[in-house]
């Protein structure tokens, strides 16, 4: 079974992020969820990124050789750690992905790494920000990548607790994330 770190969205770590986790963990898998701002659950994104602002660097070495996960705004971190960290497992990208080259890449995404990412076609951040360009192109570059894009415009659709929720989609998103963990 897979050891997963989940790092929440710009909303904070809310019931619907944790019934994410507790959706991975029905797999069998070990998911961690730490709390990024310290319990605060800001009232909106921009809120939330004004907070975000605060957050410190933090020791992850104590997930070494773990799955990184990340919602929206979690994905900077996730990938991140995806990419830099040595004996990465994976990492799942929901509602997010950054680019693997240009200005703004964190540099190529790193070889034997297997990738799922996971945003609505017509969610205003995911597909008009240009996430999913990028996760377009880093499934172009890798053959471990794999990106599933469902019918919709909701940003934040994988949070059971906030009005942008899809179960049906979200369904899907547990099914192919769990699949994917059973592997690593």
């Amino acid at each position: 079974m897979a050891e997963v770190v989940l790092f929440h969205h710009l909303r904070g770590l809310t019931d619907g992020v944790l019934a994410l986790a507790d959706g991975l963990r029905a797999g069998g898998h070990t998911v961690h969820t730490p709390d990024l701002f310290g319990g605060v659950r800001p009232a909106s994104l921009e809120e939330g990124a004004a907070l975000a602002k605060e957050v410190d660097e933090r020791d992850w070495s104590a997930f070494d050789g773990s799955v990184y996960a990340g919602v929206s705004w979690g994905v900077m971190l996730a990938q991140r750690l995806a990419q830099t960290r040595p004996g990465a497992r994976g990492a799942l990208l929901y509602e997010a992905c950054l680019p693997v080259s240009g200005e703004w890449a964190i540099g190529p995404w790193p070889e034997g790494v297997p990738v799922q990412i996971h945003g609505m076609d017509a969610d205003p951040f995911f597909a008009g920000e240009g996430d999913i360009d990028a996760a377009k192109e880093l499934t172009s570059i890798t053959d471990l990548a794999q990106l599933y894009v469902y019918k919709g415009d909701r940003h934040l659709f994988t949070d059971s607790s906030l009005p942008s929720y899809d179960a049906d989609a979200t369904a899907l998103v547990l099914e192919r994330s769990r699949e994917f963990l059973a592997a690593r």
